[in-house]
């Protein structure tokens, strides 16, 4: 299954420094730990992990992380309504 893929490979998440940045603006974090704030949330029992393509989704709460599904980089981060997990 895709999200034991993802979550065995949790310490293989990483993101660029634009991605950083992106990340903490699009969700607006006070934190400075982006990559670990996003892993924490994946590793959480409440996350959703889908796969289409060449990228996993993760939703928890209102928040859709993207992570590339071959090199593990958070693409981005968003806000997004509550339950529209499309």
């Amino acid at each position: 299954m895709d999200k034991e893929e993802l979550l065995s490979n949790i310490n293989k998440i990483h993101t660029t420094n634009l991605g950083l940045v992106r990340i903490k603006k699009n969700l607006q974090l006070t934190t400075e730990d982006i990559v670990e704030f996003c892993k924490n949330k994946i590793l959480s029992k409440d996350c959703k992990i889908t796969r289409q393509g060449k990228n996993w989704y993760c939703f928890i709460g209102n928040i859709k992380i993207t992570i590339n599904r071959n090199s593990y980089t958070i693409i981005t981060a968003h806000i997004i309504k509550e339950d529209n997990y499309e």
